[in-house]
């Protein structure tokens, strides 16, 4: 039996882009401090490879949220455990546990908002702004490896991504040879999982080491200015202002949030830059005379007075609405 109200362990990393989101959903929904357990998991070094998180998160995702189910909440209860490594599930999940008639024991007073979207409308919009962004080719590892466009760049890329790529492909060559000493003992599905994964690492090293540089520099264009102002654009077309469904914070805004983030640091940005000057370097990053429309008034814009209104990108307004609240500040604090 357990001696304690069992809690939510989250499995993440600091510099992980979904982890920011999981992060965001966790202080917008007021989670107590002491409700979910941090356990940070080193990308760096390929621990989501080790067999222990494997059994976890068959896929090696991070995030992945461990939380326990809700018959077995008790002190007196063994508790049962479910894990979730899907985005949109574990973002989702978030934010029906903790609500003014959940049955999770929050030690938290702080309110409580829904991130659902309220109408069916607003939820299709949602759904189409979240699988914009969660889709594999503008992924934040994705984008993070393609972040160069001609050879000097790519050069001072590789500083940067070649000694994590080599800790991770280390790790991973580290539990197969454990399997062959019969040191460990894993499934087959699991040494295949390995040996596809150190082949992805080491497909991305021979191109810091001079092959098929061609191959990638068009990869990296095609990704950088046709993939994602066609996602950029899609993504402003279904966005009201100054959030993505109006005045409140839902579900998609977490998603957008550390996605967009992670945009504009590739792009020479970082958290603390304003709106304005967040969307410009993306822009500018982007290139092509891509610009978004500067089509966003704020709300509060009164036609009575005689101050001009400044039309703003949406993703501007969207950038410093988030900015300002507590839960960026928190997470990117530094």
């Amino acid at each position: 039996m357990s001696s304690a109200i069992p809690k939510a362990v989250l499995y993440y990393n600091p510099q992980s882009v979904w982890s920011s989101a999981v992060l965001l959903a966790l202080n917008e929904k007021g989670y107590g401090e002491d409700e979910v357990d941090l356990r940070v998991v080193d990308i760096n070094k390929g621990e989501e490879f080790s067999p222990t998180f494997l059994r976890l998160s068959p896929k090696a995702m991070v995030p992945t949220l461990v939380a326990p189910l809700r018959g077995s909440l008790a002190s007196d209860v063994a508790s049962r455990f479910k894990a979730i490594s899907d985005m949109k599930a574990l973002i989702e999940f978030l934010d029906k546990s903790r609500s003014a008639s959940s049955h999770t024991h929050t030690t938290s007073s702080a309110p409580a908002p829904s991130l659902s979207p309220a109408t069916v409308a607003f939820a299709t919009a949602s759904s189409k702004i979240i699988d914009y962004i969660q889709a594999d080719e503008v992924s934040p590892d994705h984008l993070q490896y393609l972040n160069a466009r001609d050879e000097a760049s790519l050069q001072e890329l590789g500083k940067y991504l070649v000694p994590i790529l080599e800790s991770r492909r280390a790790a991973i060559v580290e539990y197969l040879t454990e399997c062959e000493h019969e040191t460990i003992r894993m499934s087959e599905k699991t040494k295949a999982f390995w040996r596809e994964k150190q082949a992805e690492v080491d497909t991305a090293l021979s191109v810091f080491s001079g092959n098929d540089i061609d191959g990638y520099l068009s990869r990296s264009r095609n990704t950088w200015e046709i993939t994602i102002p066609g996602v950029l654009t899609r993504v402003n077309e279904e966005f009201i202002g100054p959030y993505a469904l109006g005045d409140q914070v839902s579900i998609a805004d977490i998603h957008l949030s550390a996605w967009l983030s992670h945009l504009v640091r590739l792009a020479g940005g970082s958290p603390s830059d304003n709106g304005d000057v967040a969307i410009k370097r993306v822009e500018k990053h982007i290139g092509n005379g891509f610009v978004f429309p500067e089509d966003f008034l704020p709300s509060a814009f009164s036609p009575f007075t005689e101050e001009k209104a400044v039309a703003r990108s949406k993703l501007a307004a969207f950038w410093d609405a988030m900015k300002s609240r507590s839960s960026w500040k928190k997470v990117y604090a530094s």
